[in-house]
């Protein structure tokens, strides 16, 4: 791989003026401009991005922290970010925490000595000293905060619409996969659930889920038909604990929807081709990647024309793990 000093010995010039000219700063005369750009041409050489920030002060570089990349929805979020801050010339360092609050720790110390200049972070500990403390600027992403600026959607609309969904389809026992305590949104999703169906006079049984990730949700969907096993309509926390509803109840031969409906919530791009498909809560992830870009951009550039809290609409997809309902 080529270097600087390797662009300069191929120019004739010194690595002072292949600086100068790979960060326009200072007078180059042409004819040197053009050497030097011949010989990066001639070597395929490609400047370090950290090196050329730690010269400028002035890095193109942002972290992105998501809590697990074996979840479909978080890759359409990060793609949304990613898209945006390449047509603005930055570009993500991509950091997988796990929902581990040590590894969220160890990713943000790397973004800050990779001399990022802001970070996007779903994280599920919005509001510990890690951020109320942290200089940089920083967006919440599915997340929010109560002092830093975030983007997240409706999770309470969400969460009745779900709700309405499993109640105009028939269902008399419903069971709701609460999301993790700690996470707002999903708390958010599980109140909205709640108050429709206590609205309309219905009870409902409550199982408890400690993370999002894919791991276990097998575990938690055959727990939840032996500790509720009337259970006739189910508002999962995601759509990944929605497929794995599905899957068991398949395999306790159980009919769906005709046995029990299922509701998911994320709309990650599988659900739709499953059999049979799912119903479920569309959020829309890549925008929302887009829009927490832009406002963090906005932030480096100390411009303060939008709005630092963006909430984005849900939209029920109906498919077909509920039953049909008449439309007048």
């Amino acid at each position: 791989m080529a270097t600087i000093k390797d662009v300069a010995r191929q120019a004739g010039v010194s690595v002072a003026t292949v600086s100068r000219v790979l960060n326009s700063a200072g007078y180059v005369h042409e004819d040197t401009r053009k050497k030097v750009e011949d010989a990066i041409l001639a070597l395929n050489y490609s400047p370090n991005e950290v090196a050329r920030s730690l010269y400028k002060r002035k890095s193109k570089l942002i972290g992105l922290l998501i809590p697990d990349i074996t979840n479909p929805y978080f890759p359409q979020v990060a793609r949304g970010v990613e898209d945006e801050m390449r047509e603005n010339d930055y570009r993500i360092i991509i950091g997988n925490s796990d929902e581990n609050e040590q590894k969220e720790l160890d990713y943000l110390q790397t973004f800050t000595q990779n001399n990022v200049v802001g970070v996007i972070t779903l994280t599920n500990n919005p509001d510990t000293n890690t951020y109320t403390s942290f200089s940089l600027p920083v967006v919440f992403l599915d997340r929010t905060s109560h002092d830093k600026p975030s983007v997240y959607a409706d999770g309470r609309q969400g969460g009745r619409l779900a709700a309405e969904a499993i109640i105009a389809g028939g269902s008399k026992e419903v069971t709701i996969m609460q999301g993790p305590a700690h996470v707002k949104p999903a708390q958010d999703r599980y109140q909205g659930a709640v108050e429709a169906l206590e609205e309309a006079g219905m009870d409902y049984h409550v199982i408890q889920t400690s993370t999002f990730s894919f791991h276990n949700v097998d575990v938690l969907a055959k727990n939840l038909f032996d500790t509720y096993p009337s259970t006739d309509g189910v508002i999962a926390s995601n759509d990944l604990a929605a497929i794995a509803v599905i899957h068991e109840a398949v395999k306790q031969g159980r009919r769906v929807p005709d046995d029990v409906q299922i509701v998911g919530f994320d709309d990650i791009p599988i659900s739709g081709l499953l059999s049979p498909a799912l119903s479920t809560i569309r959020q829309p992830a890549y925008e929302m990647g887009r829009a927490a870009a832009r406002l963090l951009i906005h932030l480096i550039d100390n411009k303060h024309n939008m709005e630092n809290y963006i909430q984005f609409p849900v939209e029920y997809i109906e498919r077909n793990t509920t039953r049909k309902v008449a439309r007048n």
